[in-house]
């Protein structure tokens, strides 16, 4: 016998039941007052899994009284899709027909580009959902289109009301009169990260888990141990990125505890690569010149990382999050490049100075290649003043010198270098 899961039996019917996302279906919230106001538009709903953005699908459709149809783009495909367009102007189709179209990122350009056709002469009205970055995945046209609105992780104290609900649908459907504190409740809401279904179902994992024989309140110790410590953390989509994002600008930024936090979380989620691959970037673009050994610690915390495994590996990562955050910091070699790739992104510097061009072949010095080059180890100090830029540029500076112990040092011992002293 099919039984529909509890996150579905209790699936909201009005944006009042929505938990979460007030800044979408609040009274102020954007999405309902344009709903409100009668304008019903194409839109892509974004954020995490069971943060509610089917059920503001199935909301929309009937309130607007439309006929909506479900696709996922996991398994559909475009005769699909023209099976529901067939419908647009039938009896079925007479109220308009809405398209909802989940994990659209897996519909690929073309894919893509074939919705515009039945979106731009208003057959349908489609609304789209991805748990990615919209503006990376789906194809530009559409977003253009199209309304797009966040959702957000929902907070564990949002999730409350609803597992209050699930818990007593359980009880009566199960005759049972098990209770469960507020603190527990929301103890459950946290481990699941901010996603309402995955909490509904940890709930019911938990009651099932229980003997309504002997237990009559949920505690704690029915959540299995599997749960305990995952976070909110999903390794697809945005929250990958966030995470490195923020790691790095904890680092930049001199906060070691922000960069040890994210690095836990980083690495519960078993994200030792990506981790030691952003370390060595932050080591040498944010670090840089101030601390040139960084990179070499920081390499060398990397590899050990990869040695080990988790969950040692966390040990010299640490040491290398700490040492990059309390390290002195300095961009002026990245900012050096950037300036330098802009003058050759304008078509400045083409020709290489006569005197620093390659002589070693016959007949060089008849054309003038490296004649009047001047080798600085001949020179006391190793250096001598001679024009290594093309003429175009030959006065730009790219480089500045940072304000950090290492880099004016190197500024003092070349001002005194070229002064003659």
């Amino acid at each position: 016998m099919f039984v529909r899961p509890l996150a579905d039996r209790l699936r909201p019917e009005s944006f009042d039941d929505i938990a979460g996302q007030p800044h979408l279906f609040s009274a102020n919230g954007s999405l309902r007052r344009m709903l409100d106001g009668g304008h019903i538009t194409n839109m892509i709903f974004y954020g995490p899994p069971g943060t509610g953005k089917t059920t503001a699908a199935n909301i929309i459709a009937k309130q607007a009284d439309m006929t909506m149809y479900k696709l996922n783009a996991t398994t559909a495909s475009l005769s699909d899709v023209k099976d529901v367009i067939s419908q647009t102007g039938t009896v079925i189709g007479a109220g308009g027909i809405l398209l909802y179209l989940d994990e659209i990122q897996y519909f690929n350009k073309k894919q893509q580009q074939s919705l515009l056709e039945y979106i731009e002469d208003g057959r349908i009205t489609l609304i789209t959902s991805t748990t990615e970055n919209p503006f990376f995945y789906v194809y530009p046209a559409i977003i253009s289109r199209s309304a797009v609105f966040e959702f957000k992780p929902v907070e564990p104290e949002e999730c409350l009301s609803v597992l209050k609900r699930a818990l007593a649908v359980l009880n009566e459907e199960n005759k049972t009169e098990i209770t469960c504190d507020d603190e527990t409740l929301i103890y459950i809401a946290r481990l699941c990260g901010g996603d309402v279904r995955r909490s509904i179902g940890l709930l019911e994992h938990v009651y099932y888990a229980a003997d309504s024989r002997i237990d009559n309140e949920l505690t704690d110790r029915f959540v299995p141990d599997a749960m305990r410590g995952t976070g909110a953390f999903q390794r697809d989509g945005d929250g990958h990125f966030d995470l490195l994002s923020a790691l790095q600008k904890s680092i930049r930024g001199s906060d070691p505890d922000a960069a040890v936090f994210y690095l836990a979380k980083l690495l519960g989620a078993g994200e030792l690569l990506s981790v030691c691959r952003r370390l060595q970037v932050i080591a040498s673009e944010d670090i840089g010149l101030a601390y040139p050994l960084a990179a070499v610690i920081t390499r060398a915390c990397c590899e050990s990382a990869k040695e080990l495994g988790l969950p040692e590996a966390r040990i010299p990562l640490t040491n290398a999050a700490i040492t990059l955050a309390t390290a002195p910091k300095s961009a002026q070699g990245i900012f050096a490049y950037d300036k330098a790739e802009a003058d050759i992104a304008a078509g400045l510097g083409k020709n290489v100075p006569d005197h620093l061009r390659d002589a070693h072949y016959a007949g060089a010095a008849k054309l003038g290649r490296g004649v009047e080059y001047k080798y600085p180890h001949d020179f006391p100090d190793d250096w001598c003043e001679q024009q290594y830029l093309p003429d175009d540029v030959k006065d730009r500076r790219y480089y500045e010198y940072g304000n950090n112990k290492t880099e004016q040092a190197a500024k003092a011992y070349w001002k005194k270098i070229r002064e003659g002293k």
